[in-house]
């Protein structure tokens, strides 16, 4: 049985300028917050299988208090090294998914990868799209050390790794988003990024305007959903603010 562990960041509105502003669910109000504010959660997620500690996108990479950073001590709450994740899978590289890929030393100045030991996962052309449009969704600092490493494997289309975990080219989100199945001969866990990233957009039909595609978008998620019924699925839901994991009957 695979173990599921959400990493959750906190809570956090944004707005037109893609700053994501800490929302604290018992005392915040949404009235407060630039008019058109999402709330969402920003949660990666640890999957551990009998071959596997994977990681499914990299949180904002913000530090807390004590300096450490926020996905590090997650996962140290929850009793895990991080130097013991074998895998990073991103879905793409938006900041609030990217943000924690690579770290600047508060001693040395020095960047590296928060994850050394780790393979990474990411699609070539999103790589590349991600670089080109380097701005307010994409912060080129905080990923570029992905081309320059060797524990990174550039996928294209849809594959399977180690033949267990299946990614898929889906677009929807933006160009070159992709999604990952695993499916360990017990279980089938689903990641769907911002595909897929909250309970309540699997169940209403709508487009929405911050979607490269909206429409691409709306009708993965109806696919994904009939899919995930019939075999299934537990869906992670990287932004969900109540409903972290659910399996659809």
């Amino acid at each position: 049985m695979a173990r599921i562990i959400p990493l959750s960041e906190g809570s956090f509105t944004v707005d037109g300028t893609k700053q994501f502003t800490p929302f604290d669910l018992g005392k915040d109000s949404m009235q407060d917050r630039p008019h058109g504010s999402l709330l969402v959660e920003i949660q990666p997620f640890l999957v551990i299988t009998d071959r596997d500690y994977i990681l499914f996108d990299a949180g904002l990479g913000f530090r807390n208090s004590n300096g450490v950073m926020q996905i590090h001590q997650n996962l140290i709450d929850h009793g895990i090294n991080p130097m013991e994740i074998t895998k990073v899978m991103m879905s793409h590289l938006h900041k609030d998914h990217s943000g924690g890929i690579s770290a600047v030393d508060p001693v040395t100045g020095e960047r590296s990868l928060t994850f050394p030991s780790a393979t990474y996962y990411v699609n070539n052309e999103e790589m590349l799209y991600a670089m080109e449009h380097a701005g307010k969704s994409y912060h080129s600092e905080d990923i570029i050390l992905l081309q320059q490493r060797d524990n990174v494997i550039f996928t294209t289309g849809n594959g399977t790794i180690d033949g267990y975990i299946h990614y898929e080219l889906t677009g929807g989100h933006c160009p070159y988003h992709q999604v990952f199945l695993v499916d360990d001969g017990e279980d089938k866990v689903f990641f769907g990024g911002d595909v897929a990233p909250q309970l309540s957009q699997m169940k209403n039909r709508f487009i929405a305007k911050y979607d490269y595609d909206g429409k691409r978008s709306m009708e993965l998620r109806q696919e994904f959903m009939e899919r995930g019924r019939q075999e299934g699925w537990n869906f992670l839901f990287y932004h969900d603010v109540k409903t972290p994991t659910i399996r659809f009957e």
